[in-house]
C-alpha cells in the first residue's frame, strides 16, 4: 500500500527542484504539479525548474518522484515587511574603513592611455594593465559577464563598454523573508524586477569599473579598458546570491557567447553545502546536495560552451582546506543560522570550489595577504589585487584608505547610503569614506568608492583573462578561446611570489584576533597563499603564446 502523501501547508513559496540525472524537464515539470505546486520557469541546461507550492510538504512529496534529485526551498513570496528599511547582508570586509580611514591623495598627471584617477589604483599598475594596453587594451568582441548585483550602465565609465542588449536580469526583488524582515525593500519598479541596466547595491557596478571601465579621459578605466561588459544579475539588492538565479546567468552566460565571468559571491544561504552534516535536519541536507548538483552542472554546462569563469575565494580568512566551523549558515531567512562543524569531504563552497573555476585570493599593496582572504593549496589558482585596509602596520599608509580598491559606484547607491546628497554632492559622511565625483565635458557626473575583498581581487583576474582572450582568441564568426587554455596563460603568466619568512603569519599587531593566523604552504611557483602569482596583464599579452597547446 503507498504510504500517505505529507499535508501542504503554511505560506506560499518558492521552490527549485532539480531533475534526476538523465530525467527530462517535462517529467519534472509533471511531478512538481503532481505534488500541489506550480511550474515558473524552467532551466533545462541544468534541469533546474523553479516551482511555488506551500512551504511544507512540497519538497518531501515532489521528492519522491524518481525523475526528481531534490528540492531546495528558495524564498517566500508576497510577505509584508515589519519595516520599509532593507537589510543588507553583512559583510564587514568590504566596507572595513568606512567613516575612519584618511582621505585620498590628490591625482597627479596621467600618461596617454590612463585616466585622471588611475594614479589612485594601485590595483592597475600592480598587474601592469598600463604597460599591456599599449599592446592590447582588450578587443570589444569578447564579452566578458559580471555575474553580480547588476551594473549601473548610466555610468560615464561604464557606459562607452556596456552591452544593454545582451545583458540580464535573472533576479526578483524580495521585499521581505517569511518572518517579515526586510530584505531588498521596497520595489523600485511595476512587477519588482529591475531592469538589466541597474545596480541597487554597488557591487556589481564596482567590480564592473575594475574588470573594464573605459579609458576615455575620465575618471578610472579597467585592466581590460576595451571589452564588451555584459550584466548578468543574480544578486538581489541585498546582497544575496541564491540558486536558481545564480544557474540561470552561468548557463545563460554559455548560451549568450560570452567569454569570461567574473563571480565575486557565495551560493545562499549556505557558506557550504554539506551533503549531509548532522548538524542539519534532513531537508536541509536535501537542499544543500541539490545545491551542489544544480551549480557543478551549471558550471560544467559553461565551461563547455568555452566560459572562463573566475571566482573570488571568499573572505572568510580560512584555509579552503582545511575550512574553519561556520555559525553564519543558513544566512537566509532571518535568524536561521546554527552552528556547524564543516568536514572537507563532503562540504562545498560554491561557486569556487566547483569544476573549471579560477579561484582568485587577495593581496594588499605591498603584496601582503589580505588578512580577511581565504586561501590554501585545495582551491587557489591565482592571487591579485583586492584591497587590505590594515596593510602596512608600522608605517604612515596603515589603515589608509588608498590600500583599498577604488572603483565605480552608482549614484542612487550613494545617495541611499547617504554618501551623495539629492543634489549629487558628496555629503560629509561621503568624504569621510573617501567617495569621489568626476564631471564630464558634457556635464555627465561620475562617482567612485573605495573597496576590499576578495571580490575585488577576482575582477583583475577576469580583467586579465579578457585581455587574454583578445590577444589570443580565433574566429571570425565566434571569435573566443578555450577556457582551459585561458587559465593556462592567466597562471603561467603570473609572476611567482614566494611565502612570507616565517611562514606562518598572524595578523595580531593589526588587530586581530588568533582565527586570522595562517601559514603558507609551497613554493614560489604554486603556493597557498599566491597560488601560482599574482595575475600579469603585460607578461600574459607580450608571453602567453608559449603557454598555449595544439
Amino acid at each position: 500500500m503507498a504510504s500517505a502523501q505529507p499535508q501542504l501547508s503554511g505560506a506560499p513559496t518558492e521552490f527549485s527542484v532539480l531533475a534526476r540525472e538523465g530525467q527530462s524537464v517535462a517529467s519534472v515539470e509533471r511531478a512538481i504539479r503532481a505534488a500541489g505546486g506550480t511550474v515558473v520557469t524552467s532551466n533545462v541546461a541544468v534541469g533546474l525548474i523553479t516551482a511555488t507550492a506551500p512551504a511544507n510538504g512540497f519538497a518531501e512529496r515532489v521528492s519522491a518522484d524518481r525523475s526528481v534529485f531534490g528540492a531546495a526551498k528558495a524564498k517566500p513570496i508576497g510577505s509584508a515587511p515589519k519595516s520599509n528599511k532593507a537589510k543588507v547582508k553583512p559583510n564587514v570586509v568590504e566596507k572595513e574603513s568606512h567613516g575612519s580611514a584618511s582621505k585620498p591623495k590628490a591625482a597627479s598627471a596621467q600618461s596617454a592611455g590612463l585616466d585622471p584617477l588611475d594614479s589612485q589604483l594601485w590595483g592597475l599598475k600592480s598587474v601592469r594593465s598600463d604597460l599591456s594596453r599599449t599592446v592590447q587594451p582588450g578587443d570589444k568582441r569578447v564579452k566578458v559577464g559580471i555575474i553580480d548585483t547588476g551594473v549601473d550602465a548610466s555610468h560615464p565609465d561604464i557606459a562607452p563598454n556596456f552591452d544593454r542588449a545582451l545583458s540580464q536580469n535573472f533576479t526578483k526583488d524580495i521585499v521581505a523573508d517569511v518572518k517579515g524582515e526586510p530584505v531588498d525593500g521596497p520595489c523600485e519598479y511595476r512587477g519588482c524586477v529591475d531592469p538589466a541596466d541597474v545596480d541597487d547595491n554597488g557591487h556589481g557596478t564596482h567590480v564592473a569599473g575594475t574588470i573594464g571601465a573605459a579609458a576615455n579621459g575620465f575618471g578610472v578605466s579597467g585592466v581590460a579598458p576595451n571589452v564588451t561588459l555584459v550584466n548578468l544579475r543574480a544578486g538581489q539588492d541585498s546582497g544575496f546570491f541564491f540558486l536558481q538565479p545564480t544557474v540561470d546567468a552561468i548557463t545563460y552566460a554559455g548560451d549568450a557567447g560570452v567569454d569570461v565571468v567574473n563571480m565575486s559571491f557565495y551560493t545562499d544561504p549556505w557558506l557550504y553545502n554539506c551533503t549531509s552534516n548532522p548538524a542539519d535536519s534532513a531537508a536541509e541536507q536535501a537542499e544543500q546536495r541539490t545545491v551542489i548538483e544544480a551549480t557543478t552542472r551549471a558550471l560544467n554546462y559553461a565551461h563547455r560552451k568555452g566560459v572562463t569563469q573566475v571566482v573570488s575565494l571568499g573572505n572568510q580568512h580560512t584555509d579552503l582546506g582545511a575550512p574553519q566551523p561556520d555559525a553564519s549558515s543558513p544566512d537566509y531567512p532571518s535568524n536561521s543560522t546554527h552552528p556547524r562543524q564543516i568536514d572537507n569531504a563532503s562540504c562545498l563552497s560554491l561557486p569556487v570550489e566547483g569544476p573549471h573555476t579560477i579561484g582568485v585570493s587577495s593581496f594588499g599593496p605591498s603584496q601582503a595577504k589580505a588578512d580577511y582572504s581565504n586561501y590554501g593549496l585545495e582551491q587557489i589558482s591565482v592571487s591579485a589585487p583586492g584591497g587590505y585596509f590594515r596593510d602596512g602596520f608600522g608605517t604612515p599608509w596603515f589603515r589608509a584608505i588608498e590600500n583599498q580598491i577604488l572603483s565605480t559606484y552608482p549614484r542612487n547607491v550613494g545617495v541611499a547610503e547617504g554618501k551623495i546628497d539629492a543634489a549629487g554632492n558628496i555629503t560629509p559622511d561621503g568624504l569621510d569614506d573617501g567617495v569621489q565625483k568626476a564631471t564630464t565635458a558634457d556635464g555627465r557626473v561620475g562617482y567612485y568608492q573605495w573597496l576590499q575583498g576578495t571580490s575585488m581581487a577576482s575582477p583583475h583576474a577576469t580583467g586579465v583573462a579578457a585581455l587574454i582572450v583578445s590577444q589570443y582568441g580565433k574566429g571570425s564568426r565566434d571569435f573566443g578561446m578555450n577556457p582551459d587554455a585561458v587559465q593556462r596563460v592567466l597562471e603561467g603568466t603570473a609572476s611567482d611570489i614566494a611565502c612570507p619568512v616565517p611562514r606562518t603569519v598572524d595578523y595580531l599587531d593589526e588587530g586581530r584576533d588568533a582565527s586570522y593566523t595562517a601559514t603558507c604552504v609551497g613554493d614560489a611557483s604554486f603556493n597557498g597563499f599566491y597560488g601560482h602569482g599574482a595575475v600579469d596583464a603585460w607578461s600574459a599579452v607580450t608571453r602567453g603564446s608559449q603557454f598555449l597547446r595544439g
